[in-house]
């Protein structure tokens, strides 16, 4: 079995010195903000928004990111530990983000953010949804060298085994690379908006990119939370565990913003 699949042994630490430690999770974390920085630079150039305009704007996705991911995991799959452990949920060193809260926080950012600086809220989230695609692939693949979040049980060639599990248990048998594959999907969606973006002089109307993001990002992870391990016990009972009932709904708004977007007079900020 071993012979037909991809063993992998990979440190999540880079280097340490004494206690402190750079982790691949951390440098890949921070290299998702520094690319798209970049990123959004050349599409503020691009219409002649101001440099001023992107470095707050940053600073509110940094602090939305951490914020709302960190409270998502902690109050959708472990609500009763963490509130009866409340200052658990400050030791975001020690793993737990959840990406449907990051959702939430970054579109709750971007409400007041737009409110603030008085610009329209679709025109601020449709450009900064192509960055956040690329972002989920950068997380996914620190989550690869984590060896975490690791799919069910495979005999496929490229199926992996995670010898540095968590649990030991899981570290024996070859299974689905499923952060491989959503790292995967989300790069391919990042692709998708940018080719969306920059394939006329002109962007799409507005809401056309939030509403195809919300789509395609839920749909994939819908379907690959098929060949997930369960994250946390009581999802073990359940026919749609968390992240696919977190899902559905980001994917009904997908449709019904596409469906308006559609028909809406166009007002580009």
């Amino acid at each position: 079995m071993l012979i037909n699949s991809i063993v992998w042994d990979v440190n999540p630490e880079i280097f340490r010195i004494g206690n402190f430690a750079i982790r691949w999770y951390g440098l890949l974390f921070a290299m998702s903000f520094i690319f798209g920085y970049y990123i959004m630079l050349k599409i503020f150039k691009k219409e002649g928004v101001p440099e001023k305009f992107l470095d707050k704007l940053t600073s509110y996705m940094v602090i939305a990111t951490i914020i709302g991911a960190r409270l998502g995991h902690c109050l959708f799959y472990e609500p009763a530990y963490f509130l009866s452990h409340p200052i658990e949920i400050l030791k975001i060193w020690e793993g737990g983000l959840a990406s449907h809260g990051a959702g939430i926080g970054i579109v709750a950012a971007l409400l007041i953010f737009s409110k603030q600086n008085k610009k329209s809220f679709l025109w601020v989230i449709d450009r900064i949804v192509i960055v956040v695609a690329l972002s989920g692939f950068f997380i996914r693949m620190g989550n690869l060298m984590n060896s975490e979040i690791i799919g069910t049980l495979s005999d496929l060639p490229w199926a992996f085994v995670f010898i540095k599990s968590y649990d030991q248990l899981l570290a024996i048998d070859p299974r689905h690379p499923a952060q491989l594959y959503e790292a995967l999907s989300y790069l391919l969606i990042f692709i998708y908006l940018m080719w969306e973006y920059f394939k006329k002089s002109t962007p799409p109307k507005n809401g056309f990119l939030f509403s195809m993001f919300l789509i395609l990002v839920f749909s994939s992870r819908f379907i690959i939370e098929f060949i997930k391990i369960r994250q946390v016990d009581f999802e073990e009972n359940m026919f749609l565990n968390m992240g696919q009932l977190l899902s559905i709904p980001f994917v009904i708004a997908g449709f019904v913003l596409l469906y308006f977007s559609g028909k809406r007079k166009e007002k580009r900020n």
